[in-house]
């Protein structure tokens, strides 16, 4: 099996690649190994417990204010997510505070500090650039009884497990690359009798969660349908260049009739050298599911979406936080992003 590489003029970070990759990029915008922040684990957790203590023995009423922190309102979804936030808060009868760091983590650290010290904060939802720039913060919102809720897992921020008064949210990539197989498979068992030559849209190097996503996609496609087989992959960069890169493939392997891929462009583009090319695509998949894939999927021209439910995600996370306000002091939960399948017959 090979693979269709070529330069990127942004690296992912970059915020070119559309709005479900950015939020894909965003919910667990995490994280290095973990070597550096857990060096400091033991002595972060002792001063957090201790603090922990002392904001409940101390702790007033909090306002209902909540302070949204995403990464940086010029990328579209997050002004649409502090949209959703603001209003979603506004009709449970809170305040929400919008920051816009513009993603520089050092901005993000200044504002967030300021807004805990001037005791307006009720509650803070940060999505963070920088992890490692943001594990102070979380020490001071425990040292004042302020609930957090957090992009990533404890270990991100220099924590071993659950924490006080802190909540973290994460995307389950191997559930999403599972459910990517499973569907793919489905697609080749019922359309094709089990068999079939399969080529894969694989995130670029760097994205968040991409190992795990892609190790359980080829494991659940292999569970599901044991002789198909993925002759090759590329990297998906955008729609055209998919487009591109597929056209490519095809001419090497004119027997391709399964597509999946790790986000919308990839399939959109998919789809396009295929219908260039005249050539039948009974199967594509992907984990995307924006308004134009559901579409597809809807007349038929795509087997299935997974799609990770950032609007549940945000209603989930609010709820959290206004149940953790009124014990700061508690364990906050590990959230998970839902997850929903769509078919091509539901």
């Amino acid at each position: 099996m090979s693979t269709v590489r070529h330069s990127h003029p942004l690296s992912r970070a970059a915020l070119g690649a559309g709005a479900a990759t950015m939020l894909l990029l965003v919910s667990a915008c995490s994280s290095s190994d973990g070597d550096d922040a857990s060096a400091s684990s033991d002595t972060m957790e002792a001063t957090a417990s201790a603090s922990a203590m002392a904001a409940g023995e101390e702790m007033s009423d909090l306002p209902q204010t909540l302070v949204f922190s995403p990464i940086a309102l010029q990328i579209p979804a997050m002004q649409g997510l502090s949209d959703g936030v603001t209003h979603y808060g506004g009709d449970q009868g809170w305040e929400v505070i919008v920051q816009d760091p513009d993603l520089d983590p050092s901005t993000q650290v200044q504002q967030v500090t300021e807004v805990l010290e001037s005791g307006r904060a009720g509650a803070l939802w940060i999505i963070a650039i920088a992890p490692e720039s943001m594990s102070d913060v979380l020490v001071t919102a425990q040292e004042k009884g302020v609930p957090v809720l957090i992009n990533g897992v404890p270990a991100d921020y220099g924590f071993d497990g659950a924490q006080a008064g802190i909540s973290f949210d994460t995307i389950d990539y191997a559930e999403g690359g599972t459910a990517l197989g499973e569907q793919t498979g489905k697609c080749i068992n019922e359309k094709l009798g089990g068999e079939a030559t399969v080529i894969y849209g694989e995130s670029a190097p760097g994205t968040a969660g991409k190992q795990e996503s892609d190790d359980a996609f080829m494991a659940a496609l292999e569970a599901t349908a044991p002789n198909a087989t993925v002759v090759q992959t590329w990297e998906i960069s955008d729609r055209a260049a998919s487009q591109t890169d597929v056209s490519t493939i095809l001419g090497a392997n004119p027997g391709v009739n399964v597509v999946a891929a790790a986000n919308d462009e990839g399939a959109l583009g998919a789809i396009g050298a295929f219908k260039s090319a005249g050539t039948d695509l009974p199967c594509v998949t992907d984990f995307g599911g924006n308004d134009e894939v559901l579409g597809l999927v809807e007349d038929g021209t795509m087997y299935a979406t997974v799609a990770l439910q950032f609007q549940d995600d945000m209603v989930q996370s609010f709820n959290t936080l206004v149940e953790m306000q009124a014990d700061p002091t508690a364990e906050g939960p590990v959230l998970t992003v839902p997850i929903k399948v769509t078919t091509s017959g539901s």
